[in-house]
């Protein structure tokens, strides 16, 4: 197969102003990805697949992240002007002095795709994209015009992680009810604490059901 850095060569020769993007992986495998733009995703990914020299013609899975925002702590040099007194005058110098400045980095949810050439024998090649951020912007183009075997796995990853695939011929959930709220798999997700559903509740489950039953009374009683 080629290098990460042909392929995205090809790509950019074949899909003018294509906003692709390498995404290195610093891990052992070094199995590096893809960074798509939305703009020209389904472009990219039918040139991905019909490239003679490419043929990814089978997507095999789709997997959601969901990055939270990230405080980043970072050192830098700071020069000001100080008060100093030499020889018994008092006098302002300027002198350099090294802070911690803290900023937050914005969340974003991301969807991973996995593909093969089965008509090659190589991959696997792996292609993500970005929302914009983790509340009002979670919307994505759908791969499934270019590749059928990513509309579950898109309605999943919309199930539990909400980011919406614009395109999508059928974006509803597929693991929980419709009327649910919230997306399980997120990292601020909060457990409810009655669990109505559970049948059989037992252990932690059963303790939480009880306090729950037991806050009701309280607040009724009142």
């Amino acid at each position: 197969m080629k290098t990460i850095e042909e392929i995205k060569a090809a790509i950019e020769a074949a899909v003018p102003g294509a906003g692709v993007s390498v995404v290195p992986n610093p891990g052992p495998a070094a199995q590096h990805s893809l960074l798509l733009a939305h703009d020209h995703a389904i472009a990219v990914a039918t040139f991905l697949r019909d490239a003679p020299e490419l043929a990814f013609d089978f997507l095999s899975n789709v997997t959601g992240v969901d990055w939270p925002d990230k405080e980043v702590s970072e050192k830098v040099k700071v020069t000001r002007p100080v008060a100093r007194t030499v020889d018994g005058v008092e006098q302002t110098v300027e002198e350099t002095v090294e802070e911690t400045r803290k900023h937050v980095e914005p969340g974003h949810l991301e969807a991973v795709y996995h593909l093969y050439s089965v008509a090659l024998r190589h991959g696997p090649l792996v292609i993500r994209m970005r929302t914009a951020n983790r509340t009002d912007q979670v919307e994505m183009p759908s791969l499934t015009p270019v590749w059928r075997s990513a509309e579950f796995q898109e309605r999943e990853a919309f199930d539990l992680y909400g980011i919406v695939f614009t395109g999508h011929p059928d974006l509803r959930r597929i693991l929980m009810w419709e009327g649910f709220k919230d997306h399980p798999m997120r990292k601020d997700y909060v457990e409810p604490d009655d669990f109505e559903y559970e049948p059989t509740a037992h252990d932690e489950v059963l303790r939480r059901a009880q306090a729950h039953q037991s806050r009701d009374q309280g607040s009724n009683a009142g």
